[in-house]
């Protein structure tokens, strides 16, 4: 009876013994083990960033040429005021511009640059004498006695990132300070709209992160018309010859390149990188066959059918696939001698001057007609040197066109000077700039708040120490970018919202958050109860059974006191 009581004890000892190893011991380490590994991120942060309030600053230097002000406003300045605007966007995005505005005299020197012969002469004069910095105006106020603009002329935009603007005799003469300025208030502001960002443009490169809503047709156009903001872009120039044995074709592609499209390629560097090829396509047809016009004694393509041209051609282009930036095409295409000459007319039935059309976020087409090499005794096949300067004047309009270069209208009384051998002024440079930075800013804020949502919804994900610092990289970059933008340094904040928005598609898009590597709920069970069952089931029968004799025991005892 001893012996059996003291295997009962000594049973007992061991069942609790290896209870005690398994919860204090086993547990832990099995728990342990099998955790899933989530770095810190900065979600305070993140979460700041969800109600994004972007401030942008602007600094405006208005300069009065002799004869502008009388002695007693001139006594005045200089002179600074600054306005603010704020408009709310929707319920978690708030746009807040701010215009320092800065009053003074124009110098000697500057007095000099506006005795130029033209507009356009004084412009690179006043150009030379101080370069105004990114994002910054600098208007210069000439009386209506100058003869730098013509009589139907008020503003004048330049080049660069100076404007002229004409005032009249009877805006200065017996009025105040104050109410020279406010007069001239508007003059400026159109300026402003002309050569800075508007609050349409910033609207417009919010459309990732809040529902567009534009202001006119013009902002829908250009909107779906430009390529989205990227780091990089491929392009690629096509010269489509469905007939060779009929032509012979010889482009000078190479340097046309670096004659018409390089220039505005360096230009535009601070945006994006560029790389650039070319290539000859042959027995390519269009995807649609001209139709003959007797009225017009040629083969046309009317506007509707422009839109099944592309697909047939974009299957013979290729595609560079080692790399992912957006691929823009221009193709030449020289219609063969059954289909020439072919012409592209509009919806009202209207030829289109360049011959040429573009598609949204894709690319553009010329259609280069050569049957002004045939005749009576010609020989085939025809040797023909493309005329590339006209057909580069067609491309570099159309690539403007598709990098968001905007086309604007000027309001009445403006000239606007040609943009140059540059194929940029810098204003439109600076319009770009301010909003592919916003556009920036809110693809990088929708990224990672969206990744933030992610990782905490699904609770499995890993989140290693790269995709965490990844993520604290391009939160560090967007609050970089919105402080230099309040402040007004383009620049600076155009370089930031790039780092950002690289750094969050990188986390986001990261091989190890794909759902493919963990398990759901229910597989978990799965896996983990044929592990745990066999061993857990004597032992838990075990602790019963001890509770269950120290309970009888317990009884027994009271019974006896009884």
């Amino acid at each position: 009876m001893a012996i059996t009581e003291v295997e009962r004890r000594r049973g007992q000892l061991a069942a609790l013994s290896i209870a005690a190893v398994v919860i204090i011991v086993g547990v832990p380490l099995w728990w342990r083990t099998t955790e899933t590994y989530r770095a810190w991120l900065p979600v305070s942060q993140i979460k700041d960033l969800a109600k994004l309030q972007l401030h942008l600053s602007a600094d405006v230097e208005v300069v009065f040429a002799r004869g502008t002000v009388t002695p007693e406003q001139q006594k005045k300045v200089p002179l600074t005021q600054t306005q603010d605007e704020e408009h709310t966007v929707d319920e978690d995005t708030t746009l807040r511009y701010r215009y320092e505005t800065k009053y003074r005299t124009a110098t000697i020197m500057e007095e000099d640059a506006m005795k130029k012969p033209t507009a356009a002469e004084a412009d690179l004069s006043l150009h030379m004498l101080s370069e105004s910095p990114c994002g910054s105006l600098v208007v210069y106020v000439i009386p209506e006695s100058s003869s730098l603009l013509p009589e139907d002329v008020n503003v004048y935009i330049g080049q660069r990132r100076t404007a002229l603007v004409r005032i009249s005799a009877q805006m200065r003469v017996g009025k105040t300070l104050e109410q020279l300025l406010a007069q001239l208030e508007p003059q400026i502001k159109q300026v402003l709209q002309v050569m800075s960002f508007s609050h349409t443009d910033i609207t417009v490169a919010l459309s990732d992160r809040v529902r567009f809503r534009p202001g006119n047709k013009e902002s829908i156009a250009d909107s779906m018309r430009a390529f989205k903001s990227s780091p990089g872009y491929e392009i690629t120039f096509s010269l489509l010859n469905p007939d060779p044995k009929s032509h012979q074709l010889h482009w000078d592609i190479e340097g046309a390149v670096q004659t018409y499209i390089q220039p505005l390629l360096t230009k535009l560097s601070p945006l994006a990188n560029f790389s650039m090829d070319s290539q000859t396509l042959y027995y390519t047809m269009l995807g649609v066959t001209p139709r003959f016009d007797s009225s017009f004694e040629a083969y046309t393509l009317n506007a509707d059918s422009l839109a099944h041209v592309i697909n047939p051609v974009e299957a013979r282009l290729g595609s560079n696939a080692a790399s992912s930036n957006p691929v823009l095409n221009f193709l030449l295409y020289v219609p063969d001698i059954r289909h020439s000459p072919l012409y592209i007319h509009d919806h009202r039935k209207q030829e289109v001057p360049s011959n040429a059309f573009h598609s949204p976020r894709w690319g553009g087409i010329m259609v280069y007609n050569v049957n002004g090499f045939y005749g009576s005794e010609t020989e085939f096949p025809v040797h023909v040197n493309i005329n590339m300067a006209k057909v580069m004047g067609v491309f570099l309009a159309q690539l403007r066109l598709l990098l968001g270069v905007q086309s604007l209208s000027p309001p009445p009384g403006f000239l606007v000077a040609p943009c140059g051998s540059t194929g940029l002024a810098d204003w439109e440079l600076d319009r770009l700039m301010w909003s592919r930075s916003v556009e920036n800013i809110a693809t990088a804020t929708t990224t990672i708040t969206s990744l933030a949502q992610l990782l905490d919804q699904i609770g499995n994900i890993v989140i290693n120490d790269n995709i965490a610092q990844q993520v604290s990289s391009a939160v560090t970059s967007l609050q970089l970018a919105m402080a230099e933008l309040e402040v007004g340094n383009l620049g600076f904040a155009l370089q930031y919202s790039k780092e950002a928005i690289l750094a969050s598609e990188k986390a986001f898009f990261d091989p190890s958050l794909l759902h493919l590597l963990y398990f759901p709920d229910d597989q978990k069970f799965a896996i983990y109860i044929p592990l745990f069952l066999p061993m857990c089931v004597p032992i838990l029968l075990s602790m019963l059974k001890i509770v269950s004799e120290a309970r009888q025991r317990r009884r027994e005892k009271q019974a006896k006191k009884e």
